[in-house]
């Protein structure tokens, strides 16, 4: 019969389609383990992953993933939602995003108007968005490019304009703005694949017919590309938000030619019933802030 704790298990095999990592981050014996998703295997009458030169997830494993996480999701959430009801003020809030800096803004604001929520902060990419949105992990997150995945709602909150940032004693400072194609053999600073940073410089080069971008230096958080630059390490991209911040790095701020180098700032949230008390605040609160013309 299943439990919930074999169905916990299973979730963690399925993550990392390995049987001994999955068996150390549970902290429980190899052995133990494969016989819990044999179990569950035999209950459902069907294997859940390809057992080949190494463990993969087959589609009924996938099929059952889905629910599997959105059944332990709204159980979680359940249980939030009675201590909360039972408890005093709204509990705790999960929030997650690519880049923390875009947030200081409406966080600072919320926490100020609702001293008594507790903020959990997650910083993920954007295909694990959508993963543990599902899996009711996190409330809400905050995307800066598309999020893909059923069951999901968004709601957009800025469309801004992104910028090729450059040391001031580059050759292109001067200029009041710069196409793609000028851009083709400068090296840059950027962030890891998976990043909305890196994603849009990769589709701008690749929409203009060009060879992939040079990079010189790469990392997981965008607010280090100014600095990086700032310090001669090549040029990078910035949205206009991060102009308005009062500890901006000197350098020049050149326009992008063209109507694709952009940053869609958008809210996620499951669109599996309405949020609990705490994400409910929160949700009010980020999209009822001044994108445009908020503070970072």
């Amino acid at each position: 019969m299943m439990d919930l704790h074999s169905l916990r298990q299973f979730v963690v095999v399925a993550r990392l389609e390995h049987l001994s990592r999955a068996a150390e981050e549970l902290r429980v014996a190899q052995p133990s383990l494969s016989r819990t998703i044999a179990r569950l295997e035999g209950d459902l009458g069907t294997p859940l992953f390809d057992r080949g030169s190494r463990l993969r997830l087959n589609d009924a494993g996938r099929i059952f993933l889905r629910h599997v996480e959105r059944s332990l999701g709204e159980l979680d959430a359940g249980r939030r939602a009675v201590a909360e009801s039972t408890g005093e003020g709204f509990g705790t809030v999960r929030l997650g995003s690519e880049t923390f800096l875009t947030l200081t803004g409406p966080l600072g604001a919320f926490k100020r108007a609702h001293p008594a929520v507790e903020v959990e902060l997650h910083q993920m990419d954007a295909e694990e968005m959508a993963r543990r949105l599902r899996a009711r992990e996190v409330d809400l997150c905050v995307a800066s490019q598309p999020v893909r995945g059923e069951g999901l709602e968004a709601v957009e909150l800025l469309d801004e304009a992104v910028w090729v940032v450059a040391p001031l004693d580059h050759p292109l400072a001067g200029r009041a703005s710069v196409t793609v194609a000028e851009l083709a053999d400068e090296p840059f600073v950027t962030t890891h694949r998976g990043h909305w940073q890196r994603r849009l410089l990769d589709r701008l080069f690749t929409g203009n017919g060009l060879a992939p971008p040079k990079i010189v230096c790469q990392g997981d958080e965008p607010s280090a590309t100014a600095i990086l630059v700032g310090a001669g390490l090549g040029i990078g991209l910035i949205p206009d938000m991060a102009r308005r911040s009062a500890t901006r790095a000197p350098v020049a701020w050149i326009a992008v030619e063209g109507p694709d180098c952009r940053r869609t700032l958008t809210l996620l949230r499951s669109a599996a019933g309405e949020p609990a008390g705490a994400a409910r605040l929160m949700r009010a609160a980020l999209t009822a802030w001044d994108w445009a013309s908020g503070p970072v």
